[in-house]
């Protein structure tokens, strides 16, 4: 059975963003101050966090919640899908997503966009929920406006 998905302020939560992304363009530091929001913001997610592509393998980055999988080759998981397929992969039970790779046992649902600028992928932000069906329409599009105020940000 799933639980009602919680109300966010997705103005507020992208006002917050911008304003922290405000004094740096640099992807690091963005994507870890992101990450720390997101995780800090969100009810019911258990990590929030960025990895990037690096050749045809998708890296590590700032994150926050328990310790993560290193690379994911691009087509592979939830992460390497959204990165090869360029479209946000919303999985309402990340145990019945073929070819899933469960970095975090808790974690039963799974959203992932993919970063895409000038038409090539710098990687993903990939958040999850240890509540199956947590990730809904409104968290689409307020995620949406987020990964895009990021890639806004930086260089």
């Amino acid at each position: 059975m799933t639980e009602m998905r919680p109300d966010v302020d997705w103005e507020l939560l992208l006002a917050q963003a911008e304003a922290l992304m405000s004094v740096s363009r640099d992807r690091v530091a963005n994507a870890a101050n992101l990450s720390a929001l997101l995780y800090q913001e969100l009810p019911g997610i258990n990590w929030a966090g960025f990895y990037f592509l690096l050749d045809d393998t998708l890296r590590l980055g700032p994150f926050q919640g328990r310790p993560a999988c290193v690379d994911i080759p691009m087509g592979r998981g939830v992460c390497g899908t959204a990165a090869a397929r360029r479209e946000v992969q919303r999985v309402a039970d990340v145990h019945a997503f073929e070819g899933h790779i469960a970095c975090d046992a808790n974690s039963a649902s799974e959203i992932v966009l993919p970063l895409i600028r000038d038409d090539s992928v710098l990687g993903v932000l990939d958040i999850d929920s240890p509540v199956t069906d947590r990730f809904g329409g409104a968290d689409e599009a307020g995620l949406r406006r987020i990964a895009q105020a990021w890639l806004d940000a930086v260089e």
